[in-house]
């Protein structure tokens, strides 16, 4: 009797490795030598192997799954309690080693290396990870009848923003999970506006319905931590009757690593990227949080941006400092920036070819935020398109220079803007006409660069009236 006799052997196989077919012979060899301790798990036909009978199907992968089977065949060699050792493909020392039979494969090369388990096969993970490990997901598994379209089961269930979402299987959503380390169970926070306690899986469920791919995870997960901070306003932003939703600025070599639209038409559509991490935030908030239109979210008009508000800065000028940069991290991180903004308000200035010139055009457009009378109602974020950059680099200024002569340019005596004044009821109170007015308070006034390099176009993302201290400040969220 073979002194290995008491250990027992596995070998997982399958019919399309060429590497399995030579082995034919060397499987013979083991069930004539080791009956009643060895097993053959077959992955996908199991006539194959013809000259073996007794054989075990695997062809649902749950063995190959369990085991960490990444390669055919492998031979595992174990104990009543454990498993000793393994080997895969065929190397013929190691398995007359691990056999104990010193002739094994006597007729048959040396070595061949073996085929990726079907375990492997593009999209095979996910698909397993679902049928078999039960405890990774803990969100319900609504069953959807036979003849119930999928896509219109989710309208029905007021999982929507009223486009079509992606209706998230457990196998999408264990694939989005791909996208980070962290466990699906982490508590993220509280969402608005029912404060419910949100998990990362919750958070992967939102994005998938958003259409996100499992790469853009990260950054879906920065605006929320973003958007639930305190300084934020999440809730009230919520239950405004204004125009406002998040307006999220993304800076960072995510841009590219993602794709991420920082040129033409970059606050349009047509990027996957864009749209889908914008789109994921507002389905959390209405899914996990409650805050539905109608509901308690009462704004009197809204604005397309409460779909997805989601751009990339350009960062292409070494000289121009960017969104984050001026929110005290470094060029080279990755970061999300929310703004709680409505529409955007179009600059054309074709004729300016200097920077001052700019500043002052510019700046009058920046006045009407909100309403020409109102002064530190609202923050606002400048976005500059690459002409205008480059008309203010060919000036010699930088970005801090062009800042400084706008907000000059934007203070207003108190005079010509009392209630009443210019015969307009609307304005500020009479207590400040001897005052001069800064158009936005410290820190109300963010600059930032995207867009076509064709086009002497700049605009304006108008805040929300409750900006500053007491409402909502602009929030940045490293990725």
């Amino acid at each position: 009797m073979n002194q290995l006799s008491s250990n027992k052997f596995t070998i997982v196989l399958k019919k399309e490795c060429p590497t399995c077919e030579l082995i034919e012979p060397v499987l013979r060899q083991l069930v004539a030598e080791y009956e009643k301790n060895i097993s053959i798990y077959v992955q996908d036909d199991l006539t194959f192997p013809r000259s073996i009978d007794k054989k075990l199907d695997d062809t649902s992968l749950e063995f190959s799954y369990a085991n960490n089977i990444e390669i055919v065949p492998t031979l595992i060699c174990s104990n009543d309690n454990e498993e000793i050792t393994r080997t895969v493909g065929w190397d013929k020392s190691e398995w007359r080693q691990l056999t104990g039979l010193a002739s094994l494969g006597e007729d048959l090369i040396d070595f061949k290396p073996g085929c990726g388990s079907k375990t492997q096969e593009p999209g095979m993970e996910e698909q397993l990870i679902a049928r078999f490990d039960k405890n990774l997901l803990s969100s319900r598994n609504i069953p959807l009848a036979e003849s119930e379209d999928e896509m219109e089961s989710c309208f029905e269930r007021g999982w929507s923003d009223g486009l079509p979402v992606v209706p998230p299987t457990s196998v999408r959503v264990i694939r989005m999970l791909k996208g980070t380390h962290r466990s699906p169970d982490e508590i993220i926070g509280k969402i608005p506006p029912d404060n419910l306690p949100c998990t990362i899986e919750k958070v992967a469920i939102n994005a998938v319905l958003a259409g996100c791919k499992p790469e853009y995870f990260p950054i879906v997960l920065a605006s929320v931590e973003a958007a639930l901070q305190d300084r934020f306003c999440m809730h009230g932003l919520l239950c405004t009757t204004y125009f406002s939703s998040p307006v999220m600025v993304v800076n960072g070599p995510i841009i590219k690593e993602i794709g991420l639209n920082n040129g033409v038409n970059a606050l349009g559509q047509g990027n996957r990227a864009n749209a889908t991490v914008g789109r994921a935030l507002q389905l959390l908030i209405r899914n996990v949080g409650g805050g539905l239109p109608g509901g308690i979210d009462r704004a009197v008009m809204g604005n397309p941006g409460k779909y997805t508000y989601c751009f990339a800065e350009d960062e292409s000028d070494e000289q121009w400092t960017t969104l984050a940069q001026d929110r005290g991290f470094n060029r080279q991180d990755s970061v999300i920036s929310l703004f709680a903004g409505e529409g955007l308000q179009p600059i054309v200035d074709q004729k300016s070819r200097g920077a001052e010139s700019l500043a002052k055009s510019i700046a009058n457009s920046l006045r009407t935020v909100v309403n020409a009378k109102l002064y530190g109602a609202a923050d606002a974020i400048l976005v500059i398109s690459p002409e205008h950059r480059r008309v203010i680099r060919d000036s010699g200024w930088t970005k801090e220079n062009f800042k400084e002569v706008l907000c000059e340019n934007l203070m207003m005596p108190g005079a010509n803007l009392i209630r009443g004044a210019q015969e307009i009821s609307e304005g500020m109170p009479e207590k400040l006409k001897d005052k001069i007015l800064s158009k936005f308070r410290d820190d109300g006034l963010h600059i930032t660069s995207t867009g076509g390099k064709a086009g002497m176009f700049s605009a304006i993302i108008s805040g929300w009236v409750a900006s500053g201290e007491k409402g909502s400040q602009i929030v940045s969220q490293k990725i």
